[in-house]
């Protein structure tokens, strides 16, 4: 017996006219992963990385990197303050820094 509307075993249309979605089984459609993030241009310039161990005892560690060059280094409590307020102040007379808040 021949069923009077046979049928191609092509993909239903959608509604705006392509295909219907590809499949990796029948019933199970590919994973549709979203569009990437759109670039907003923005790029680091200045990180402040702090190493904090949640023992009172233990010794923290702080480094300071700029994109005008500077890396620097602290361990230690004392050290690791100091860094920390000196990574703040370099934050606002470095060059690099300055001009792209001037050109934003």
């Amino acid at each position: 017996m021949t069923p009077e509307h046979t049928s191609s075993a092509e993909p239903a249309p959608t509604l705006d006219g392509r295909g219907a979605p590809r499949v990796v089984a029948e019933g199970v459609p590919l994973s549709v992963r979203p569009d990437p993030p759109v670039d907003d241009g923005r790029r680091p310039v200045a990180w402040l990385h702090i190493v904090a161990p949640p023992s009172y005892g233990a010794s923290p560690s702080v480094r300071s990197w700029c994109s005008c060059g500077r890396d620097m280094f602290a361990a230690g409590r004392a050290r690791a303050l100091a860094l920390i307020e000196d990574h703040a102040q370099h934050r606002t007379v470095c060059s690099r820094l300055t001009q792209r808040r001037e050109a934003a």
